[in-house]
């Protein structure tokens, strides 16, 4: 199969469903590690075409999910300088910290641009000296490279009114925790291929050795998920605890070296807090020493990052896979996309985004409409 089409035939999806069906002989329980596979999943329905016993749970695979509260905080508090342009991907924008969000600073008169990358806030910087212009860092590995030369690039230009709020997270500890958490149900994962796009998949060999579990490198399109889960699977039923790469049109086991190389020298390694998770130790990436200068928050010293709240939303519960969006009893009534309690129904990758778009029951009057007994 070359082209894109492909992984998105129904008739192929079907046959590896049926594969599945054929070689499962007892109940499992996978987790897929990207919010852009849940979304994929979710709207394909492909969780409702497994064997009975056969269980999705969605990880904390949403960078903009998964970044904490206080640093929601602290990027409001950093935007709301006077002498600050602060900058963003757009779905930060409406993510709720406790002090509210991007999008009600920017109401409120703070200067904040919606971005496609962190050279478009270097564009502001070299176009408008006179400004501090704050660029806000986020996802997982995916990302960072982007980052690593945005910052490379500030120096050889010597731009010295540009920073970063870094809020960049690293998968492989995120799952080392979740299978260390004596809540832990899963039985096998999903790896997000464009993380192992990156950084490759020789990470994963030791935790599923460590754990005995196996771990599937996946891709996003529906052919690419159940044949993912088909794998996966069948290392269950075989008793194996091994990394497969199914997405070898993307991904390497080494990855790619130069962008690891950038990484290596922009950040350093360090403990990251995760949204309703808590800090994760070596799970995120922060400016090394040597670009130091280009923090944020030295830069701005009076930014503090304060402590994390409890809050109604469970949207913890569902980055860690114990509880799936509709057990939420604020699901769809006091949290919905536009009135969101958390994260989760924020992202266009959260995983309580994705049931509210493609899982949320029709209403009666609209179920008649459309000649329907029940729900989506």
């Amino acid at each position: 199969m070359k082209y894109v089409d492909e992984f998105r035939d129904p008739a192929v999806t079907r046959r590896y469903a049926d594969a599945i069906a054929r070689i499962t002989t007892q109940p499992w329980t996978i987790m897929e590690i990207c919010g852009g596979q849940t979304h994929s999943i979710v709207r394909h329905g492909i969780d409702q075409m497994l064997p009975r016993g056969v269980s999705l749970l969605h990880g904390p695979g949403c960078p903009v999910c998964v970044t904490p509260a206080s640093i929601i905080d602290a990027a409001i508090a950093i935007a709301s300088r006077p002498d600050v342009t602060f900058c963003s991907f757009g779905d930060m924008l409406r993510v709720p910290g406790e002090t509210g969000s991007l999008l009600a600073a920017r109401a409120r008169g703070a200067d904040i641009r919606m971005v496609y990358s962190p050279l478009d806030a270097l564009t502001i910087a070299r176009h408008r000296p006179e400004r501090e212009v704050v660029f806000f860092a986020i996802g997982f590995e995916t990302t960072a490279p982007a980052t690593a030369m945005a910052v490379l690039q500030a120096e050889r230009e010597g731009l010295a009114n540009f920073s970063l709020l870094v809020s960049h997270v690293l998968v492989p500890p995120a799952i080392d925790a979740l299978l260390s958490d004596p809540a832990n149900t899963v039985q096998g994962f999903l790896a997000a291929g464009h993380v192992c796009t990156v950084m490759g998949y020789w990470e994963y060999e030791p935790i599923a050795r460590r754990f005995g579990i196996p771990i599937v490198v996946t891709g996003f399109e529906p052919v690419d998920l159940v044949q993912g889960l088909y794998l996966c699977i069948r290392q269950l039923e075989e008793g194996r605890a091994e990394v497969e790469n199914q997405y070898l049109r993307t991904v390497q086991r080494n990855g790619n070296r130069p962008a690891q190389d950038v990484l290596g020298r922009v950040f350093a390694i360090q403990s990251q807090r995760w949204r309703g998770i808590g800090e994760i130790a070596r799970s995120g990436f922060g400016l090394a020493p040597a670009y130091a200068r280009y923090d944020a928050l030295q830069r701005f010293p009076d930014i503090a990052v304060p402590p994390e709240r409890c809050s109604e939303c469970i949207s913890g519960e569902v980055l860690r896979g114990l509880k799936k969006p509709g057990q939420c009893p604020a699901f769809g009534t006091r949290c919905t996309p536009e009135h969101p309690l958390g994260a989760t129904m924020v992202s266009s990758e959260g995983a309580c985004a994705a049931y509210y778009r493609y899982r949320r029951p029709l209403s009666a009057d609209a179920a008649g409409a459309l000649g329907c007994k029940g729900g989506l």
